[in-house]
């Protein structure tokens, strides 16, 4: 496997992970699920953050930054609250109870959004392919993927920028 077949790989898992999320009841419109997912883990990597400071560590828009923040809290994904030194600023942070739709998003499997984009949905194939997911995902965490953004890539290589 070379560089270019596994982005088109994380592609194809980012699409099949977003069919597998269940729609939020009411605000389903407000936000991209991948934006809202990239801000959510950047709040709870860094709990008692501001929209800028998330903004900057992810590279996305603040307008984008404070869509999605409005979905989480609409949600109760996320808690805002007053900096007390300087109340013009607002601190977010992951919601001290887990919300009914945390509980949803995570009680969801892929099973079904898998299933629906194999060419052969057969329940054993699709267990073979979520095994072998489960083992990316124990190798390839988020604290990987801080990694990697600090690795200069190798010359003439493709560098997305932030």
């Amino acid at each position: 496997m070379n560089g270019v077949e596994l982005f088109l790989l994380g592609r194809t898992l980012m699409k099949i992970g977003e069919q597998a999320m269940p729609q939020p009841k009411g605000d389903g419109a407000r936000g991209s699920v991948r934006t809202v997912l990239v801000v959510l883990g950047d709040v709870v990597a860094h709990p008692g953050t501001t929209v800028s400071e998330v903004a900057a560590r992810t590279g996305l828009p603040q307008s984008q930054v404070s869509t999605a923040v409005a979905r989480l809290e609409s949600t109760g994904s996320v808690e805002g609250a007053s900096d007390p030194a300087d109340r013009r600023r607002r601190l977010i942070r992951p919601a001290a109870t887990p919300s009914a739709r945390v509980a949803e998003v995570r009680a969801a499997t892929i099973d079904d959004a898998l299933g629906a984009a194999l060419a052969d949905p057969d329940p054993g194939v699709v267990g073979e392919v979520v095994a072998a997911l489960e083992v990316l995902a124990r190798h390839l965490t988020p604290e990987v993927a801080a990694r990697v953004r600090d690795v200069e890539a190798p010359a003439g290589a493709l560098r997305s920028q932030p």
